[in-house]
């Protein structure tokens, strides 16, 4: 009998984490796709600062490999501390997207490519984050999603409409300042060189 309450007790005990911090397929589903999807950007980035033929898409690819960067360590946080499991690397999909684009590296045709594959990805994760925020379950990863979201919504202005915006003038909280991302809304003025 006495074992019997102390099992209770420990469930009981244990009962409010579970309860706290659920972690549902949305969850799951998200950190999994998000972990893609800034391995796939990063990975762009990479081949438009090798690639582009323009110093604005050279520029746009580097914000992009410090911004996903940034967003993936944290993203790998939560995902370790609830035992997600991620996967190795950006989908089937994503590097087949970024092949095609790379055939046309050294051509004004790889640069315009390459805004529109960046355009595309951005569009669709926002729709993930926005998914995550409306029905996830766990606090931390719909935290997660909230965070990233103003980082992918600048992404996009930065790359919609198939070329560089002038907006790249605008001004930024986002220079190599102890790795912070951009304030909400902003972009990157002076980009900062390696």
């Amino acid at each position: 009998m006495p074992a019997a309450a102390l099992a209770v007790a420990m469930s009981a005990m244990a009962a409010p984490q579970a309860v706290a911090a659920p972690v549902n397929a949305q969850d799951t589903a998200f950190v999994k796709a998000a972990h893609q999807g800034n391995l796939a950007e990063i990975a762009a980035g990479q081949d438009a600062q090798t690639h582009a033929t323009t110093a604005c898409v050279k520029e746009v690819g580097e914000v992009l490999v410090r911004d996903h960067t940034k967003l993936d360590a944290d993203l790998k946080a939560v995902a370790g501390k609830l035992g997600i499991s991620l996967p190795a690397g950006p989908s089937a999909e994503q590097n087949q997207e970024l092949a095609a684009v790379r055939e046309k590296a050294g051509s004004s045709a790889y640069d315009a490519a390459w805004l529109k594959m960046s355009e595309a990805g951005h569009v669709k994760t926002l729709a993930l984050i926005d998914q995550e925020v409306k029905a996830g379950a766990n606090a931390e990863v719909v935290a997660a999603a909230q965070a990233a979201r103003p980082v992918v919504a600048m992404h996009l202005k930065m790359v919609e409409g198939g070329t560089c915006q002038a907006s790249m003038d605008a001004s930024t909280n986002h220079a190599r300042n102890g790795g912070q991302l951009a304030a909400p809304g902003t972009v990157p003025t002076a980009l900062p060189r390696s």
